[in-house]
């Protein structure tokens, strides 16, 4: 029997954008919120609820992006731009 356990949402800070923002003066949006398959692209989002903040280390990227520290919550988010 297959239990279907909610998956968690990981927010984290794309740098590379950040970088080439400030390089081509453009204002494309930094923050990536990844729901299973899905990604969201914003520039700023709430929490509702409980979350923790995780550091995977040196030699361990948390993600398949290669984010090393990323934002977990299984609470709801609300993309605001």
């Amino acid at each position: 029997m297959s239990m279907n356990h909610p998956k968690p949402t990981y927010i984290h800070v794309n740098q590379h954008k950040i970088r080439a923002n400030k390089k081509n003066g453009t204002d494309d949006p930094v923050i990536t919120i990844k729901k299973g398959s899905s990604n969201t692209y914003c520039h700023e989002v709430v929490i509702l609820g409980p979350s923790k903040v995780k550091y995977g280390g040196n030699d361990k990227p948390l993600l398949n992006c290669g984010a090393r520290v990323v934002i977990e919550t299984m609470s709801e988010v609300n993309v605001i731009r």
